[in-house]
């Protein structure tokens, strides 16, 4: 009688341990399509026989059956540590080169609009006077050119200054996100714990928290540490971002005009820096970091290379225009001039507003003279020539631009190849999935004809014991 009931049971721990497989199953096909989740197995164990002494141990006696013992979780720690360290390398560089091909299009090279075609035109206009020296339609368009020019460089000078401070609106963003992300993390560490406490499956949490420290890697290069309470420790520049289940905030300092120096700070420990050196907001500080003779930020560099430029034009110029005279007769005048206060590139603008003031001639030659006009038409064409500066600063932003984006092609074929890893072991496979669903789907079966076949066997010892002979 005891074997027999325990072979109920035996059959009993088999039809619960085919139902929690087919719910296990049943939770990764439902989540086939969620972002970040991780397939589950049901791991059991089997029950091995009692010890039986005396009478009782006569006889071989099998075991009692199957134990349930976990639903495991199937991530692999180094595979998500790659993914992390692939996505703080892509989320620096994406945004760098984002930010490159942006200001390489601000450039406006090369285009009939763009200031290389204005400056030839610039010079062009400068022969144009000398070779029709004291007419008045030559010298108009000559100042309509040299204006158009100063245009161009304030134009160009203001959308870096702008996208400057969509950066620095970004920044502000990103360290939001960061803010947040730690909270949630820290919020899922103590669920996590006390759900290991409690015997409660925590895989869907384990899978959320595994989202957000991605995110955090993508955001600030944060690595991630285990431990054996189920929690985890996030460091970002050696610094624990989140430790168990608390959560430190960073926050974003400096000002927010072109020129001033950018930085993360710890919340709780002002001066004291983040320290991050990868991740899309370390790039963006990259970005934002003041000129320092060409080693400093991209954005303040092409901005000092604008007003440089624009400095140049003018000294450049008005050195020549000042040795001329005007059909006036007047001398030692500046063609363009710089307002104080203002970047260069900015406050650049032409002096004269008239073709009497176009010194083209030389001194003493009369106004029908137009070697100095020619001088200045020469300057184009020159060794030192603002045109060779900024075809100077045009190749170079161009060869910055593209070498950014090669680096961001690379990071992110190692950002998928480190997600399709990830995938290829912790994804949920439908045929994989499929092939589980119909094992359990038999042993339930199966288990429940054992109980069957069981239960008719105890009806007839019960019911039809002592009916013999009667």
């Amino acid at each position: 009688m005891g074997s027999t009931f325990g072979g109920l049971n035996t059959a009993y721990s088999g039809l619960v341990a085919a139902r929690t497989g087919l719910d296990v199953v049943g939770q990764n096909i439902a989540n086939v399509n969620t972002d970040g989740y991780t397939r589950q197995r049901l791991v059991t164990t089997s029950v091995e026989s009692p010890a039986r002494v005396g009478l009782a141990s006569a006889g071989t006696v099998p075991g009692q059956g199957v134990s349930v013992d976990a639903i495991a979780r199937l991530g692999d720690l180094a595979l998500d540590g790659r993914v992390r360290s692939a996505a703080a390398a892509d989320g620096y560089q994406q945004v760098r080169a984002s930010a490159l091909s942006t200001l390489e299009e601000t450039l406006g090279e090369p285009r009939t609009t763009g200031l290389a075609a204005g400056l030839t035109s610039f010079w062009s206009a400068w022969h144009d006077v000398a070779n029709h020296a004291g007419e008045t339609a030559p010298a108009s368009v000559l100042l309509a050119r040299g204006t158009a020019v100063a245009t161009t460089l304030a134009t160009g000078s203001r959308a870096i200054d702008a996208q400057w401070s969509t950066v620095r609106d970004q920044v502000d963003g990103q360290a939001g996100q960061l803010n947040q992300a730690a909270t949630e993390v820290a919020a899922l560490n103590e669920r996590i714990r006390s759900g290991l406490q409690q015997g409660v499956g925590v895989s869907e949490l384990v899978d959320r928290r595994a989202l957000l420290t991605e995110k955090i890697a993508g955001l600030a290069g944060g690595t991630v540490t285990e431990r054996a309470d189920g929690t985890v420790d996030v460091l970002v520049g050696g610094n624990a971002l989140v430790r168990g289940d608390v959560a430190r905030t960073v926050a974003v300092v400096g000002g927010r005009v072109l020129g001033d120096a950018v930085g993360l700070e710890w919340a709780d420990s002002p001066g004291r820096s983040l320290g991050a050196d990868s991740g899309s907001l370390a790039g963006s500080l990259s970005l934002l970091a003041p000129a320092a003779d060409g080693r400093g930020g991209v954005l303040a560099e092409a901005s000092a290379a604008y007003d440089a430029l624009a400095t140049q034009i003018a000294t450049q110029v008005n050195a020549v225009h000042r040795t001329g005279a005007t059909t006036t007769g007047a001398t030692g005048l500046d063609f363009f001039t710089l307002q104080a206060g203002v970047p260069a590139a900015r406050g650049l603008s032409v002096v004269p507003t008239s073709a009497t003031g176009v010194a083209s001639a030389a001194t003493g030659s009369g106004a029908l003279d137009g070697t100095v006009a020619d001088a200045i038409g020469r300057i184009g064409a020159s060794a030192g020539s603002p045109d060779r500066a900024w075809s100077t600063i045009v190749s170079s932003t161009g060869a910055a631009s593209a070498a950014e984006r090669d680096q961001a092609e690379l990071t992110g074929l190692a950002t998928t190849s480190a997600k399709n890893r990830q995938q290829s072991g912790a994804g949920v496979d439908l045929d994989e999935e499929n092939l589980a669903l119909l094992s359990h789907q038999r042993a339930y079966q199966g288990a429940a004809r054992v109980m069957s076949a069981i239960d008719e066997m105890l009806d007839t010892l019960i019911n039809g014991m002592g009916r013999v002979g009667r």
